[in-house]
């Protein structure tokens, strides 16, 4: 996955009224197991990861990298939030040849549809809105995703493409920070 970008990395801890995005710590390594393990957050990325196998991977302490944030609840980790660069030879773009920031996110099944996915990628688009000026944001996710769809609506993600890949259809849409003179 190609670099975020020129930014200082890692930014202080970004707090919202109820969360704190950060960078992964130790103490996040079994939540991370649990993330990316759970056959409820794999149904629209591909699947779950086998438990056994990502466990072996997965270092003790977790990778630190530009672009991941640790989502934070009463200092337990829900989710992550990412922000990296969409491969430029990827077949969907809104700047061809371009490698625009792509959000991300994932949260565990217990702190879905209490708002933290919106609550921490308003955030994570503030900051990145500060960090990299005037750069658009992508998305993309799958049709079928229902909430992932309406969580881009509400966060202002416009459609701009349907295509086919992963044998899925997705939805690829755009989110343009406003700057001060809209």
């Amino acid at each position: 996955m190609p670099e975020l970008g020129p930014v200082a990395w890692p930014p202080d801890p970004i707090k919202t009224e109820r969360l704190v995005l950060r960078e992964p710590e130790v103490g996040d390594r079994a939540a991370i197991i649990e993330l990316f393990t759970s056959p409820e957050v794999g149904v629209y990325i591909g699947g779950p990861r086998p438990r056994e196998e990502f466990e072996r991977a997965m270092p003790q302490v977790p990778k630190r990298r530009p672009g991941l944030f640790v989502v934070d609840l009463d200092g337990a980790m829900i989710g992550i939030v990412t922000l990296d660069r969409r491969d430029p030879e990827h077949q969907v773009h809104v700047r061809p040849g371009a490698s625009e920031v792509e959000l991300g996110y994932m949260f565990l099944p217990q702190a879905w549809g209490r708002g933290y996915a919106a609550e921490a990628c308003v955030a994570a688009l503030e900051w990145c809105a500060r960090a990299l000026p005037g750069e658009p944001v992508v998305l993309t996710t799958q049709t079928a995703n229902e909430p992932s769809l309406r969580l881009a609506a509400k966060l202002g993600f416009t459609v701009v493409k349907r295509f086919e890949e992963w044998d899925a259809e997705q939805w690829f849409g755009v989110w343009t920070p406003l700057t001060s003179s809209d």
